[in-house]
């Protein structure tokens, strides 16, 4: 990738990451959103898609609801949608696995830094109290400020960070990997769609809606059979 690519593609990690509690809110935090804008600011959306719907598998475990504390998809699957678009022409699926398990990681620890993030908010808020209680206006922008900035900074230093481990750790894994590539396509096939299973089983319990799920399941297996 070109320098400006790099840029861009930071850039648009930290939109998504903003997204996600910050502002706009319009659901471009999400795995398949973010993988797409990756791979689309390197000018090959469709590798980008791909990773962005197998880390959607993976996200759809998560309810990000109230104080609870959840993986960051958004900015991780962007710095992997754009490596998978750059490299789509030489890639391997070792090398895929590889930033499929980058864009988890960087989920989890996104998930971390948000929790920073959030009581650094606390503590700007506990500063700023008094003019707070009193309605000072000059106070409440600061306030939101502050909390705009830090999670900005979060969000572009987590993409920055996994597009330069997700370079290392797919190259590594293309290169290091001993056992068949179909392997690779299985491990990353069985694991995410083992996840939203689960997700969905949870989602949508053990009584007659579970029963419908597990039918639509084996519609749909039985469809991409008969093809």
């Amino acid at each position: 990738m070109s320098t400006a690519q790099v840029v861009a593609v930071v850039l648009v990690g930290m939109l998504v990451g903003l997204d996600l509690a910050s502002v706009p809110q319009a659901m471009i935090a999400r795995p398949l959103v973010a993988g797409w804008l990756g791979g689309l600011v390197v000018g090959n959306p469709l590798p980008g898609l791909a990773i962005g719907a197998l880390c959607e598998l993976f996200a759809l475990e998560t309810l990000p609801i109230g104080a609870a504390r959840y993986p960051d998809w958004g900015p991780g699957t962007v710095a992997a949608g754009a490596l998978a678009g750059a490299h789509s022409q030489g890639i391997l699926a070792s090398g895929l696995l590889g930033l499929v398990v980058v864009a988890v990681a960087a989920a989890q620890a996104g998930g971390l830094l948000i929790h920073l993030v959030r009581r650094g908010n606390v503590r700007t808020t506990a500063v700023h109290r008094a003019a707070l209680e009193a309605g000072d206006a000059r106070a409440i922008r600061a306030v939101q400020r502050h909390g705009l900035f830090s999670d900005a900074v979060r969000s572009s230093a987590l993409t920055a960070v996994t597009l330069a481990a997700g370079d290392l750790l797919s190259s590594l894994f293309a290169r290091e990997w001993g056992s068949p590539q179909k392997v690779a396509l299985i491990a990353i096939a069985s694991t995410s769609t083992g996840v939203a299973l689960l997700a969905g089983w949870r989602l949508a319990g053990q009584d007659r809606r579970g029963l419908w799920l597990a039918a639509g399941l084996t519609a749909g297996v039985l469809l991409v059979a008969a093809r």
